[in-house]
């Protein structure tokens, strides 16, 4: 039994810890400043909590040595100071941020280490990266690769057709900061909310634009192999246009405190949410010019007999399952480790991973 420690007893680490707990291979310490959050937390002989603020570094080292890895589910601006105490305590990493100096950090941090280091598990940046490199290997040479995924309200209700599923920090992060893109080969920085485009998708009609974080470590991996590549995040139409008001007429972006507070206290969150997930790639392959597509939706349901909400279950079980896969000894165990070295085939057949297999989920439905 493998002993890990969780930071952020949020909705994404309790659902990491309870998808860790139910396995029974996990030891599970659950990490917050605040205690009142672990009321949220499933009861679980596997479980057990800390109160820890993670800036508080020599306690936090102290509550690191030992274990096996460190999850960082904690707001972005706090993962780096996790890294940190993760490498001085010769602990693995692995984290959810989308953030791209943090990632940058961790990137520096794990020059050398003995351990490995992880970032941008998650959805997207993780699961998206390790889909669209799977499909861009069926290539001779490539095109373009377009990543597209979307948390949405299953029943929106509102002129933002949007609610609350994540990190509201995240969320205005990934609304606000510069975007990652290869343009013609190089890759380049371009503003959010930006390039706006419509698609549909089993007769619903989204809108996609550019958001800061969700191309990872792919963006380098793949410069100068492809045309064009780009992560676009999805949602339903009119949302985009409404947020680029609020952010620039009424100047919110440099008001994110007021900003944050409108949202969470004018947006319901939900647990009734679908992910979408979008990825095409285009290139040449003996000849030919063409086109290789993944095209999913992951609803809100119950996992490990818990009830989960979509951006709950993807989340969770993208870090999941590479620890998963880390503890078994199939990702490197030193330095810095990207999302792209995990195979998608592994990724699907494993036992947190199988969430995100469609053809999997409908065998299941069909017994």
């Amino acid at each position: 039994m493998k002993e890990i420690v969780i930071i952020g007893a949020g909705k994404i680490g309790g659902a990491v810890a309870a998808l860790l707990a139910a396995t029974g291979d996990y030891r599970v310490t659950v990490a917050d400043r605040s205690e009142t959050q672990f009321s949220k937390i499933d009861r679980h002989l596997g479980i057990c909590t800390v109160v820890l603020d993670v800036s508080d570094r020599e306690s936090l080292v102290t509550v690191l040595k030992g274990k096996f890895a460190v999850l960082s589910a904690a707001p972005f601006d706090l993962t780096g100071l996790v890294a940190e105490a993760a490498l001085e305590a010769g602990v693995h990493y692995l984290d959810l941020t989308e953030d791209v100096a943090t990632t940058k950090k961790v990137e520096a941090l794990a020059k050398g280490a003995r351990t490995a280091f992880i970032p941008q598990c998650g959805l997207a940046p993780g699961f998206i990266s390790i889909v669209a490199n799977d499909l861009a290997k069926r290539f001779d040479s490539l095109d373009s690769v377009r990543m597209r995924v979307g948390a949405l309200p299953q029943y929106p209700s509102n002129a933002l057709n949007y609610n609350l599923t994540w990190s509201t920090d995240g969320l205005i992060n990934e609304y606000i900061e510069p975007c990652e893109a290869i343009v013609e080969g190089k890759l380049v920085s371009v503003p959010a909310l930006e390039e706006r485009e419509e698609f549909s998708l089993d007769g619903v009609t989204y809108e996609a634009f550019n958001t800061s974080g969700g191309l990872g470590t792919l963006a380098k991996t793949l410069e100068g192999k492809v045309r064009t590549m780009n992560y676009r995040t999805i949602r339903y139409p009119g949302h985009q246009a409404i947020i680029k008001a609020l952010l620039n007429d009424l100047n919110l972006k440099n008001r994110r405190d007021v900003l944050k507070d409108l949202f969470e206290n004018a947006l319901p969150a939900t647990m009734q949410d679908v992910v979408v997930i979008f990825v095409t790639v285009c290139g040449w392959r003996e000849g030919r010019y063409m086109q290789e597509t993944y095209a999913n939706k992951v609803y809100a349901g119950t996992v490990g007999g818990k009830k989960m909400s979509a951006i709950q279950i993807t989340t969770a079980a993208g870090i999941a399952t590479v620890l998963d896969l880390l503890s078994h000894g199939k990702l490197p165990t030193k330095g810095f480790v990207r999302q792209e070295e995990v195979d998608l085939t592994t990724l699907l057949n494993n036992r947190f991973g199988q969430v995100y297999n469609p053809d999997a989920i409908k065998v299941k439905e069909a017994v």
